[in-house]
């Protein structure tokens, strides 16, 4: 079957492709439609605040020291071992995982350029970091992976 024909190919582009464009359409909407600069809050429940913070690092604030040029290359050399992760992949799983960590770190990459810095949005009171809807699908992806990974596996049976 044609790589590009694989129902776990075309599920996983299209849902990696979805959190890039509903991410980038928020923050659009948010920063450059709505003017967002930065510190704005609006409390949602008494433990979720809507807020605007600009996160200097990569994932919940890692690595904020670095250089941004620095940030980016770790970011990209990520991506690329994870599209060729995903292009070696046969389980849907795996690919799904790959595509929602590859959608949410473009996006996230992309405010890097454009802003200097990811906005992020969502405040949990028992949350120690402000996050994204990039930083939720990178994270729903990772633990895509982990099941994947530890799930049983049943071994094919071999002939006696």
């Amino acid at each position: 079957m044609n790589f590009l024909m694989k129902p776990s190919v075309l599920w996983s582009f299209f849902l990696g492709l979805d959190v890039l464009i509903f991410d980038r359409l928020h923050k659009y909407l948010q920063v450059d439609m709505a003017g967002w600069t930065g510190g704005e809050v609006i409390e949602i429940a008494p433990f979720f605040d809507y807020t605007l913070v600009w996160n200097t690092g990569i994932s919940y604030g890692l690595m904020g020291g670095l250089p941004p040029e620095m940030l980016l290359l770790v970011m990209g050399l990520a991506m690329v071992a994870l599209g060729w992760w995903w292009v070696k992949e046969d389980s849907l799983l795996t690919r799904i995982g790959i595509a929602l960590a590859i959608g949410g770190a473009l996006s996230n990459a992309i405010d890097r350029v454009v802003y200097g810095a990811v906005a992020d949005f969502f405040s949990l009171s028992f949350f120690p970091y402000v996050f994204n809807i990039a930083d939720m699908a990178i994270s729903i992806g990772v633990i895509a992976l982990i099941v994947d990974v530890l799930r049983p596996r049943t071994e094919p049976e071999t002939k006696s």
